[in-house]
């Protein structure tokens, strides 16, 4: 615990806690997600594991959002499905977010904006500040709506006890580069807030256990952050796009940080450009990336099937958000997996995977990276929402050891080279590059033949369509078996992929320490799969796929669509929800038990 921590009196109960969950309920326009991000960069510079959750409106005008924290000296994997503390902004706040709060949970309310609640509930320690009036009275004028969420970022660090030292290092390092007088109004809105005598009307203290990840660097950051840093590591150099939410920070910090590597990022006029830019970039020689999210990767697919027939290498990020149309922008689903895998006319077979956590972002971009290159076709990148807005700490990654400096492959192809050989994987020669017969293949979007010209002879266009099928069906083959968390065989196997595989996690743990023979599951690859699934499935009594999207005309989501076509197999059952949230631990636990009786 740090020096400059305010102590707990001596009349004070100080209460030793292993994590907590704190959540922020405001208006998007107060700087709540600072908060946050603050607190998950201090977890993450104290050696605690972190997650946050955040959800904001879809209107330019803004509206009510919440950003949640969960803090932990331990492993920490999901955002919490209740709060132990809550700071309400407004009486909205207060009416909307109050039932989120545990049992024994402490509400800290903003006097000047929530009416006096009702105290006979003793399930809830309340606690009002006048917390608008008290930033104004610190720093004065208008500041106020933009001061008031470091004067609560001060009063949770007094009550948690947590290191001001730190916390003031970060609030410098963000604000000093707004300017002077904006850096004074924070700190002493920070200053107003640690002062506060909140123990006093509290009349107890809270201490945050030390992590116990000691030893290890660790980095904080959100998952589209970690996705760009990925993409760099992976040799992406090249690159273009166009803005949606929740891509649009991923397009942002390549624009800003690819001409540091001698690379280029284009902001295309429209989604057809932004990929066909990208392909123009493949074509030549580079790794390239486009992106965006579901209604954008609609637009992209006749140019995406123009890639699986010239067999170009592209990653494809798709960021997913709830659907259809425009749907739900700033909320979370996964239902653009069967989008990634058949989107297309005609038989376009691509590679499709998907990160667990804001960690796996990171190693996915990588991996997206090194299989565009050997299997010389689109890579889709099946992240969410969810993944792309949160904070996370984690282990930095062994740069060193990862980073690809890319080359352009200019050696000469001797007088037989075929781009698209009958037996073996494609192999482009980028324009400039030596040919001994003097001629430059064909890259077209026609059938054609090994050297690349267009051909409309019956047998070559079905085994072209094989060769180009084959290829990624090779892939499956090298996969391994996925890990299976818990015993390898029992009662129930739940299944899951993407931002699921945290709850899903804790879900397991909980039935197990109550004694039900519960295992998990979590697919990266989701085209191809591993052909392991079968032989671990069929040592379970249930397969249990829990998702994000809708159980379609037939009771199955669009995971647990696939998983039954390729195994016929009826113990592998559906749970799904399209309400915009992430999965809550006891409903993933409620759901199995509603199945399996």
């Amino acid at each position: 615990m740090s020096n400059t921590a305010a102590p707990a009196s001596s009349d004070h109960s100080l209460i030793e806690l292993q994590d907590a969950v704190i959540r922020f309920a405001g208006n998007s326009q107060d700087g709540i997600q600072t908060i946050g991000a603050f607190l998950a960069k201090l977890a993450g510079r104290s050696e605690r594991e972190v997650m946050t959750y955040m959800t904001i409106p879809s209107t330019i005008s803004g509206g009510p959002s919440i950003f949640q924290v969960h803090l932990g000296s331990g492993e920490v994997l999901s955002p919490g499905d209740e709060s132990d503390f809550l700071v309400a902004f407004y009486q909205h706040s207060y009416e909307n977010h109050i039932s989120s709060l545990k049992k024994g949970g402490v509400c800290i309310y903003d006097s000047d904006h929530v009416d006096e609640p009702d105290l006979e509930n003793k399930d809830i320690v309340h606690v009002g500040i006048p917390i608008t009036s008290t930033t104004v009275e610190a720093i004065g004028g208008s500041a106020r709506d933009r001061g008031k969420n470091i004067f609560v970022l001060g009063l949770v660090a007094q009550l948690f006890q947590l290191k001001k030292e730190k916390l003031v290092s970060l609030v410098e390092r963000q604000f000093g580069r707004k300017g002077e007088g904006v850096l004074r109004n924070a700190m002493v809105a920070f200053d107003a807030g640690f002062a506060y005598p909140i123990g006093d009307v509290l009349n107890m203290a809270f201490n945050l256990k030390s992590g116990e990840a000691t030893g290890e660097e660790k980095v904080t950051m959100d998952g589209n952050t970690a996705m760009t840093l990925g993409l760099l590591a992976g040799g992406v150099r090249f690159g273009a796009g166009y803005p949606i939410t929740p891509w649009s920070t991923i397009m942002e910090q390549l624009r800003s940080e690819l001409p540091k590597y001698g690379g280029v990022f284009v902001q295309a006029e429209d989604e057809l450009a932004a990929v066909s830019i990208a392909l123009g970039c493949a074509y030549s020689g580079h790794t390239s990336v486009t992106g965006s999210s579901g209604p954008g990767l609609s637009l992209k697919m006749e140019a995406l099937s123009y890639a699986t027939m010239a067999e170009l290498p592209l990653i494809v990020i798709n960021v997913q958000r709830g659907g259809p149309s425009t749907g739900l922008p700033t909320s979370v689903e996964q239902s653009d997996l069967m989008q990634a895998i058949y989107g297309s006319h005609g038989d376009c077979p691509r590679i499709v995977i998907a990160p667990k956590d804001v960690e796996d972002c990171f190693y996915v971009a990588v991996e997206a990276c090194e299989l565009a290159k050997e299997y010389s076709c689109p890579v889709i990148v099946l992240t969410d929402q969810a993944l792309a807005t949160r904070i996370e700490a984690f282990t930095e990654p062994d740069l060193e050891s990862l980073v690809e400096e890319p080359e352009l492959d200019q050696e000469i192809r001797a007088e037989d080279f075929k781009p698209y050989p009958l037996d073996g994987l494609t192999r482009h020669a980028p324009p400039g590059a030596p040919m001994e017969g003097g001629k430059y293949p064909v890259v077209t979007g026609l059938e054609h033949d090994e050297w690349g010209h267009p051909s409309g002879n019956p047998t070559m266009h079905a085994r072209m369509n094989a060769r180009r099928r084959e290829k990624i069906k090779s892939l499956g083959d090298k996969l391994p078996a996925p890990e299976i968390f818990g015993d390898e065989e029992g009662d129930v196997l739940v299944v899951g992929w993407g931002s699921t595989w945290g709850p899903i996690r804790e879900a397991v743990i909980r039935a197990r320490e109550n004694g039900k023979a519960y295992s998990a599951l979590h697919l990266r690859h989701m085209n191809p799969l591993p052909n392991s699934l079968a032989e671990q499935f069929k040592k379970f009594s249930h397969v249990i796929v829990v998702e994000m999207n809708d159980e379609g005309l037939y009771g199955s989501g669009q995971l647990a669509t696939l998983l039954r076509a390729r195994y016929c197999d009826p113990r592998i059952q559906s749970t799904c929800k399209t309400d915009g949230l992430t999965y809550r631990v006891q409903d993933i636990l409620d759901r199995i038990d509603a199945i399996t009786g």
